[in-house]
């Protein structure tokens, strides 16, 4: 058995999310709906004696893309030796082309049978697109500013968050989104489950964000509407790092810093949120951030996590090199995600 670290990217519009579902009623394995069904069912054609079973390092909801997320699968090749790497990534991009899958293997990689996906995962960085309509069109009355009548550039549809208030103010954004920083309880940021909420009200909520960051950011139009869009429109780039997060907690964060940057709410209610955690500190006047807006840019490791023993052989090495450059370059510029259009 051989372990394999895939990294992949997809444009989650279509997606009912990252995780396979699965009914046990009728004994369904299979889920053509999301990503991780859709790669194992792909896996199937390099004939694996084994049930491929990917194991993923984060989950995404519906309809949140992935510039580079990360799962890890052990394959039993029939003559025991390992899958060729470029083999799994021509194999599944080939499948997924003809089945029209807004889906692609960025790289495979063999890595030991110590490794895991989601538990050897240092760090996640999320990437949450805003464009706001500029000032002299919001408040003007006399300018058709509508949600149903602005301009909305159809490169973007499904891709960023168009917000049109009057009050918008980038700053307040900036300043109430690094009071997230560090170590929190961020159990009024956390989204119930349907069906389970006992199991999420006991879950641990502590965690630790790393770095903020709200940076100027570009559109993703093309060169025919990029005048239009860059007349009407400023848009801004909303990186957020950290080890790990709660269900649904980047996008209930941001619809908070929204709020606060639209004069619904104020500093004081963003303070009492983060520190008196609880579903019952949740001001009603904040609406969650939408799904469509949201990327996971990068999925970090420990180079040395994907180390063999000494006996590795110097393919194997060439192999990791080559995947730690791509991330390297990933991490460079994961800001200019321009490549997500398109199959």
């Amino acid at each position: 058995m051989n372990r394999y670290l895939i990294n992949l990217s997809y444009i989650g519009t279509r997606f009912r999310g990252i995780q396979r579902k699965i009914d046990k009623t009728v004994g369904q394995f299979k889920d053509p709906h999301t990503v991780q069904g859709v790669i194992e069912e792909a896996l199937l054609k390099l004939r694996p004696v084994n049930e491929p079973l990917l194991k993923l390092s984060s989950r995404t909801d519906t309809g949140v893309h992935a510039l580079h997320n990360t799962v890890h699968v052990d394959l039993e090749r029939p003559n025991g030796k390992p899958y060729t790497v470029d083999r799994i990534t021509q194999t599944l991009n080939r499948a997924f082309e003809r089945d029209g899958q807004s889906l692609r293997i960025i790289s495979t990689v063999h890595v030991p049978l110590t490794f895991h996906a989601r538990l050897c995962a240092k760090s996640r960085t999320y990437l949450y697109r805003l464009a706001v309509l500029k000032r002299e069109y919001s408040c003007d009355p006399s300018r058709l500013h509508h949600p149903h009548t602005r301009f909305i550039p159809i490169e973007e549809h499904d891709r960023c968050y168009f917000l049109g208030h009057s009050r918008f103010d980038i700053e307040t954004f900036a300043t109430v989104a690094r009071m997230f920083e560090g170590k929190h309880d961020f159990r009024t940021f956390m989204s119930v489950a349907k069906g389970n909420p006992r199991q999420q009200e006991a879950m641990h909520s502590l965690r630790h964000i790393d770095e903020i960051t709200v940076e100027r950011g570009q559109t993703m139009t093309a060169a025919f509407n990029r005048e239009r869009t860059e007349q009407f429109y400023e848009f801004w780039d909303v990186r957020i790092r950290g080890r790990s997060f709660l269900y649904r907690q980047v996008r209930r964060m941001v619809g908070a810093w929204v709020a606060a940057a639209e004069g619904r709410i104020n500093e004081r209610d963003i303070y009492r949120m983060l520190t008196v955690p609880s579903q019952n500190s949740w001001c009603t006047n904040v609406f969650v951030a939408p799904a469509y807006a949201l990327y996971l840019c990068h999925v970090e490791y420990d180079p040395l996590d994907l180390v063999f023993s000494s006996a590795a052989t110097e393919s194997d090495d060439g192999q990791l090199s080559r995947a730690i450059a791509q991330s390297q370059d990933r991490v460079a510029a994961y800001g200019n995600y321009s490549h997500v259009h398109g199959r």
